[in-house]
Formats: structure tokens, C-alpha cells, sequence
């Protein structure tokens, strides 16, 4: 990536966010290691989260052929739905904190 709009930040997460959504990015240790010069473990993990996010949306939709809303629906939900990131990040975060260290077999039948 080339731009002169970007800086090396914003270039390295675009690559990442690509190189996840091509299923790439375990392969990319180079582009991996530039993500580590510019972000914190938190902020690499929320970037793949978002890019999992989108694709997994995107997928599913697709899959479904859920047809998109015109514009001016879009429009009007636009204001209502709003994420608190400090509210997501306290969510999985606690989600984290109370991963069970083991998993019940599934059952045979």
C-alpha cells in the first residue's frame, strides 16, 4: 500500500483487516509484526474482532439474501442504535474473566 492519504498506521490495520477477511492474516507474520509496532494487544484484538464482526454480518446476510433497506429506513434507525464501546469492552472483557477453563463433552447423541 502506497498512499500518501494513510499513515503507517492506518495502512497496517487496512492490510490486517484484508488479511483477515481473505483468512489470511495467520500467514502474514510480517504485516503482524508491523501491527505490533503501532497498536496494543487490546487494540490488534479489537481490529480483528471488527473485521470478524463485518465479515461474519456481511456472511450471514448474504447467505440468507436478506435484501437491504432502502436509504431513508437506514436513515431513520441510524440515530437510535448506539453501541457504548466502554460498555462492549466491559462485556468481554467479563466474558474473558469468566471463560470456564473446561468444556462439558458434547453429548453422544
Amino acid at each position: 500500500m502506497t498512499s500518501d492519504l494513510f499513515s503507517e498506521r492506518e495502512k497496517v490495520a487496512i492490510l490486517w483487516g484484508t488479511h483477515v477477511t481473505l483468512n489470511t492474516a495467520k500467514n502474514e507474520i510480517e504485516i503482524f509484526n508491523r501491527l505490533k509496532k503501532s497498536f496494543t494487544e487490546t487494540e490488534i484484538l479489537d481490529l480483528t474482532l471488527i473485521s470478524c464482526f463485518f465479515n461474519f454480518f456481511n456472511r450471514l446476510m448474504d447467505s440468507l439474501d436478506v435484501p437491504v433497506e432502502p436509504q431513508d429506513e437506514v436513515d431513520k434507525i441510524k440515530t437510535s442504535v448506539n453501541l457504548d464501546p466502554d460498555k462492549v469492552k466491559s462485556y468481554l472483557q467479563t466474558t474473558i474473566e469468566n471463560w470456564p477453563k473446561n468444556f462439558p463433552k458434547p453429548n453422544p447423541d
